[in-house]
Protein backbone atom coordinates (compact mmCIF):
# COMPACT_ATOMS: atom_id res chain seq x y z
CA UNK A 1 0.00 0.00 0.00
CA UNK A 2 1.12 3.82 -0.53
CA UNK A 3 1.48 6.22 1.90
CA UNK A 4 -2.24 7.16 1.54
CA UNK A 5 -3.00 4.00 2.81
CA UNK A 6 -4.42 2.65 -0.64
CA UNK A 7 -3.29 -0.52 -2.93
CA UNK A 8 -1.88 1.70 -5.58
CA UNK A 9 -4.74 1.38 -7.95
CA UNK A 10 -6.08 4.12 -9.99
CA UNK A 11 -9.47 4.74 -8.43
CA UNK A 12 -11.03 5.26 -11.71
CA UNK A 13 -9.71 2.65 -13.10
CA UNK A 14 -11.31 -0.20 -10.27
CA UNK A 15 -14.87 2.25 -10.14
CA UNK A 16 -15.07 1.76 -14.02
CA UNK A 17 -15.34 -1.51 -13.45
CA UNK A 18 -18.55 -1.98 -11.71
CA UNK A 19 -20.99 -2.64 -14.62
CA UNK A 20 -23.68 -4.74 -13.14
CA UNK A 21 -26.40 -2.64 -14.59
CA UNK A 22 -25.22 -2.23 -18.06
CA UNK A 23 -24.77 -6.38 -18.46
CA UNK A 24 -27.81 -7.05 -16.82
CA UNK A 25 -29.62 -4.24 -19.11
CA UNK A 26 -27.62 -6.30 -22.25
CA UNK A 27 -28.59 -9.94 -21.09
CA UNK A 28 -32.17 -9.17 -20.59
CA UNK A 29 -31.58 -6.91 -24.66
CA UNK A 30 -31.18 -10.55 -25.54
CA UNK A 31 -33.31 -12.07 -23.59
CA UNK A 32 -30.40 -14.47 -22.07
CA UNK A 33 -30.17 -16.12 -18.65
CA UNK A 34 -27.31 -16.06 -16.37
CA UNK A 35 -27.25 -19.61 -17.16
CA UNK A 36 -27.19 -19.36 -20.75
CA UNK A 37 -24.28 -16.03 -20.57
CA UNK A 38 -22.23 -19.07 -18.15
CA UNK A 39 -22.11 -21.24 -20.98
CA UNK A 40 -21.23 -18.68 -23.33
CA UNK A 41 -18.09 -17.03 -20.93
CA UNK A 42 -17.17 -20.21 -19.02
CA UNK A 43 -17.55 -17.64 -15.76
CA UNK A 44 -20.09 -19.46 -13.58
CA UNK A 45 -23.38 -17.92 -12.63
CA UNK A 46 -22.90 -17.13 -9.33
CA UNK A 47 -19.43 -14.91 -10.44
CA UNK A 48 -22.07 -13.24 -13.04
CA UNK A 49 -24.63 -12.75 -10.79
CA UNK A 50 -22.21 -10.78 -8.42
CA UNK A 51 -21.02 -8.80 -11.29
CA UNK A 52 -24.64 -7.64 -11.91
CA UNK A 53 -25.39 -6.76 -8.76
CA UNK A 54 -21.74 -5.04 -8.02
CA UNK A 55 -21.09 -7.14 -5.66
CA UNK A 56 -17.79 -8.43 -7.60
CA UNK A 57 -15.85 -6.19 -9.91
CA UNK A 58 -14.22 -8.15 -13.18
CA UNK A 59 -11.37 -8.52 -13.95
CA UNK A 60 -10.65 -6.71 -17.38
CA UNK A 61 -9.87 -10.20 -18.98
CA UNK A 62 -13.23 -11.41 -17.58
CA UNK A 63 -15.28 -7.92 -18.38
CA UNK A 64 -14.19 -9.02 -22.18
CA UNK A 65 -15.71 -12.40 -21.93
CA UNK A 66 -18.78 -11.24 -20.58
CA UNK A 67 -18.90 -8.61 -23.28
CA UNK A 68 -18.23 -11.41 -25.98
CA UNK A 69 -20.84 -13.80 -24.33
CA UNK A 70 -23.45 -10.36 -24.67
CA UNK A 71 -22.61 -9.68 -28.15
CA UNK A 72 -21.11 -6.54 -27.28
CA UNK A 73 -17.59 -4.97 -26.38
CA UNK A 74 -16.20 -4.34 -22.89
CA UNK A 75 -16.08 -0.68 -23.62
CA UNK A 76 -19.23 -0.64 -24.78
CA UNK A 77 -20.54 -1.66 -21.16
CA UNK A 78 -18.38 0.18 -19.29
CA UNK A 79 -19.33 3.31 -21.01
CA UNK A 80 -23.41 2.18 -20.79
CA UNK A 81 -22.24 1.74 -16.92
CA UNK A 82 -20.98 5.53 -16.75
CA UNK A 83 -23.82 6.23 -18.14
CA UNK A 84 -25.96 4.88 -16.14
CA UNK A 85 -24.81 6.25 -12.88
CA UNK A 86 -26.77 8.86 -11.45
CA UNK A 87 -26.71 11.49 -8.15
CA UNK A 88 -29.77 13.19 -8.10
CA UNK A 89 -30.80 15.17 -5.43
CA UNK A 90 -35.13 15.85 -4.95
CA UNK A 91 -35.61 19.30 -2.95
CA UNK A 92 -37.69 19.25 -0.07
CA UNK A 93 -41.20 21.55 -0.81
CA UNK A 94 -41.56 24.55 1.07
CA UNK A 95 -42.97 24.20 4.38
CA UNK A 96 -46.50 25.73 3.25
CA UNK A 97 -46.77 23.15 0.60
CA UNK A 98 -46.15 20.27 3.30
CA UNK A 99 -49.80 21.76 4.77
CA UNK A 100 -51.63 20.43 1.81
CA UNK A 101 -52.18 15.96 1.04
CA UNK A 102 -50.64 14.97 -2.09
CA UNK A 103 -47.62 12.84 -2.96
CA UNK A 104 -44.19 13.42 -4.09
CA UNK A 105 -41.68 11.66 -5.71
CA UNK A 106 -38.20 10.94 -4.09
CA UNK A 107 -36.50 9.49 -6.55
CA UNK A 108 -37.08 10.87 -10.43
CA UNK A 109 -36.77 8.45 -13.44
CA UNK A 110 -36.60 5.01 -13.92
CA UNK A 111 -34.53 3.14 -11.40
CA UNK A 112 -34.61 -0.16 -9.57
CA UNK A 113 -36.08 1.67 -6.45
CA UNK A 114 -39.06 3.64 -6.44
CA UNK A 115 -39.83 6.01 -3.82
CA UNK A 116 -42.92 8.50 -2.53
CA UNK A 117 -43.63 10.50 0.31
CA UNK A 118 -47.34 10.78 1.23
CA UNK A 119 -48.38 14.18 3.28
CA UNK A 120 -52.08 14.70 5.25
CA UNK A 121 -54.69 12.43 4.93
CA UNK A 122 -54.39 9.84 2.70
CA UNK A 123 -56.82 6.81 1.67
CA UNK A 124 -55.82 3.84 -0.92
CA UNK A 125 -59.56 3.71 -2.04
CA UNK A 126 -58.85 0.05 -3.08
CA UNK A 127 -56.42 -2.91 -2.68
CA UNK A 128 -53.14 -3.31 -4.32
CA UNK A 129 -50.66 -6.07 -4.86
CA UNK A 130 -47.62 -5.40 -6.29
CA UNK A 131 -45.14 -7.65 -7.86
CA UNK A 132 -41.59 -6.38 -6.07
CA UNK A 133 -41.33 -6.11 -2.35
CA UNK A 134 -42.35 -2.54 -0.53
CA UNK A 135 -41.36 -0.99 2.58
CA UNK A 136 -43.70 2.27 4.01
CA UNK A 137 -42.08 4.03 6.78
CA UNK A 138 -44.45 6.38 8.96
CA UNK A 139 -42.23 9.36 9.82
CA UNK A 140 -45.17 11.41 11.53
CA UNK A 141 -48.48 10.84 12.65
CA UNK A 142 -49.99 7.54 12.28
CA UNK A 143 -51.12 4.95 9.16
CA UNK A 144 -53.83 1.89 8.94
CA UNK A 145 -52.52 -0.90 6.85
CA UNK A 146 -54.73 -3.60 5.95
CA UNK A 147 -52.18 -6.53 4.86
CA UNK A 148 -53.42 -10.29 3.43
CA UNK A 149 -56.52 -9.27 6.01
CA UNK A 150 -54.72 -8.28 8.90
CA UNK A 151 -54.44 -4.86 10.17
CA UNK A 152 -51.99 -2.89 11.35
CA UNK A 153 -51.55 0.12 13.14
CA UNK A 154 -48.44 1.82 12.23
CA UNK A 155 -46.98 5.31 14.27
CA UNK A 156 -44.33 7.58 14.11
CA UNK A 157 -40.68 5.75 13.02
CA UNK A 158 -42.57 2.46 12.95
CA UNK A 159 -41.70 0.60 9.75
CA UNK A 160 -43.93 -1.99 7.85
CA UNK A 161 -42.48 -4.26 4.92
CA UNK A 162 -44.62 -6.19 2.05
CA UNK A 163 -42.80 -8.58 0.09
CA UNK A 164 -44.11 -8.93 -3.40
CA UNK A 165 -47.69 -10.42 -4.25
CA UNK A 166 -49.19 -9.18 -0.59
CA UNK A 167 -52.62 -7.39 -1.14
CA UNK A 168 -52.72 -4.44 0.80
CA UNK A 169 -54.41 -1.02 1.31
CA UNK A 170 -53.69 1.69 3.94
CA UNK A 171 -54.89 4.76 5.11
CA UNK A 172 -53.78 7.77 7.05
CA UNK A 173 -55.60 10.18 8.60
CA UNK A 174 -54.32 13.84 10.21
CA UNK A 175 -52.74 16.74 8.22
CA UNK A 176 -48.98 15.99 10.12
CA UNK A 177 -49.09 12.76 8.55
CA UNK A 178 -46.12 12.02 6.22
CA UNK A 179 -45.26 8.68 5.22
CA UNK A 180 -42.40 7.52 2.94
CA UNK A 181 -43.08 4.48 0.74
CA UNK A 182 -40.23 2.77 -0.54
CA UNK A 183 -40.72 -0.15 -3.42
CA UNK A 184 -38.70 -2.36 -5.92
CA UNK A 185 -39.50 -0.74 -9.51
CA UNK A 186 -42.43 -3.34 -11.06
CA UNK A 187 -40.09 -3.12 -14.38
CA UNK A 188 -37.47 -4.93 -12.01
CA UNK A 189 -37.41 -8.90 -12.25
CA UNK A 190 -36.68 -10.23 -8.60
CA UNK A 191 -35.28 -13.48 -8.50
CA UNK A 192 -38.00 -16.33 -7.26
CA UNK A 193 -37.26 -17.70 -3.64
CA UNK A 194 -35.97 -21.51 -3.74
Amino acid sequence: MDADGKDGKDPKETERLRVGAAVRRRRRTLDLTLASVAERSGLSVPFLSQIENDRARPSRRSLQRVAEALETTAGKLIAASDAARTVTVVRAEPADAAAVPHARRLVHGRHQLEALEFRGEHDTEGEFQHRNDELMYVADGSVEVEAEGRAHHLGRGDTLFLSGGVRHRWRASGDETRVLVVTVAEHIETPPEV
